[in-house]
């Protein structure tokens, strides 16, 4: 795999026009890039067919949780727009994430895209889990319990913290993805994030991919930030896991 296309840039940004001067800045044609709910539902659907005209990859971060028949109807007509990567959560349970699968698969033109389910938010931390959702159990339990249902549920690889990638992976398949967010370079702040990891941390953890918000977005220069986080992916600098 293309290890530029394996760093997705975060645009968490709310127009068109703060998007556009965002991917001028880091100055890379045709990476991958995430929109996330905040820039679709203010400008909707089109911020993926303008960035897809562009050449750029495209993960559309919407999070679907609803009964399963909504669900599988978001997701045809979502398969439209041609992002390579979509997501729901896994706690909408099996029979939504078949219908999600089902949809985008009945939806798209050319090959079905990239199906994920999100297993716990990378702020939720087992306080919160226990306390406000009430989940009694190890967080790290009912990540992988919520992984393994994605997997048998047709998902091609969930969203999680890299922290929790190859416990995943040695639970389900190694082939299954882990597409990880959370992530910051050293010397940043770990911001709302609770389980974070640096890019070369994240790859000998076992992600396949890393979503990178306001380490880049955030930089005084982004296309050098940009840079680092390749960089440090491609390195592997750090080699012992605590």
């Amino acid at each position: 795999m293309n290890e530029e296309k394996q760093v997705i840039v975060a645009l968490d940004v709310a127009s068109n026009d703060e998007m556009l001067q965002m991917l001028k800045k880091i100055h890379r044609p045709g990476c991958y890039v995430k929109v996330g709910m905040e820039l679709y539902l203010q400008n909707g659907a089109d911020i993926v067919r303008i960035l897809k005209s562009e050449g750029y990859s495209v993960f559309l971060d919407l999070k679907l949780h609803d009964i399963p028949h909504t669900v599988y109807r978001a997701m045809k007509g979502l398969a439209l727009l041609g992002a390579d990567m979509i997501n729901v959560h896994a706690a909408g349970g099996a029979e939504m994430m078949r219908a999600a699968a089902e949809g985008l698969g009945e939806g798209a033109r050319s090959g079905r895209p990239i199906c994920l389910a999100v297993t716990q938010l990378t702020s939720t931390d087992q306080t919160m889990l226990e306390n406000e959702l009430l989940i009694k159990r190890p967080i790290d339990e009912v990540i992988t319990q919520y992984a393994s249902l994605a997997y048998s549920s047709g998902m091609d690889g969930v969203v999680c913290s890299a922290w929790e990638a190859q416990k995943i992976k040695n639970q389900t398949s190694p082939e299954f993805l882990a597409v990880t967010p959370g992530i910051r370079l050293t010397d940043d702040d770990a911001g709302d994030q609770k389980r974070v990891a640096t890019p070369s941390q994240a790859r000998n953890l076992g992600s396949d991919y890393i979503v990178v918000g306001r380490s880049i977005t955030a930089a005084a220069d982004p296309a050098e930030a940009y840079q680092r986080v390749l960089d440090d992916w491609r390195n592997q600098t750090w080699k012992t896991i605590n």
